[in-house]
């Protein structure tokens, strides 16, 4: 076992903590990519778009993407960092906070698309702002659900470390060298 292995342990209080933070702000992210929807039960675009519900789930999504950020740099402060699990786990922090915030700008441009929609009296026009509308609603819903993965893949890296540590805690108990075995009596070793 390597001298470097008990500095390479995130303490399990710490692991737990974090895991719990990550499940709830993945939970939160995946949540709302579900239920945000912009198309009704019929796969349509509603005749009038709710430009407040489409601006409200742009605020949220922000919101959401600063908890993202935050929790990433909180962990960025933590000395468990530079373990080679807190690497993985900062890694997918650091991915989740750059995908979750590319959702809020789609949700807004699908709100401005809502906002333009009922003054485009062209045909054309009003298909080009309905499809973008879709794309860019479905591509911010992606995003979500992205940022939740990359959260979730963040809490199994800690659970697989505290896995790792369950197994390895009765070798990692050992204090000092072992003992050297007792000797023969007349003191001579063959």
């Amino acid at each position: 076992m390597s001298p470097d292995f008990p500095r390479d342990l995130i303490p399990r209080d710490d692991a737990l903590h974090l895991i719990h933070a990550l499940h709830a702000v993945k939970d939160k992210l995946h949540d709302a990519a579900q239920r945000w929807e912009l198309l009704d039960e019929n796969g349509h675009i509603p005749a009038a778009p709710p430009y407040t519900a489409l601006l409200q789930h742009a605020t949220d999504a922000q919101d959401l993407s600063c908890e993202v950020l935050w929790l990433a740099a909180d962990f960025a402060r933590s000395p468990h960092h530079t373990t080679r699990t807190g690497r993985t786990v900062l890694k997918q922090l650091a991915t989740a906070a750059t995908i979750s915030s590319h959702a809020a700008p789609h949700f807004t441009e699908t709100a401005e698309n809502a906002l333009a929609l009922p003054r485009t009296i062209n045909p054309t026009d009003r298909h080009y702002l309905t499809n973008r509308m879709v794309i860019d609603h479905a591509s911010a819903r992606a995003f979500l659900r992205r940022a939740s993965e990359s959260l979730r893949d963040a809490a199994k890296a800690l659970d697989d470390h505290l896995g790792v540590q369950r197994f390895l805690a009765p070798l990692t108990r050992r204090k000092g060298p072992p003992e050297p075995p007792p000797s023969r009596p007349g003191g001579l070793h063959r």
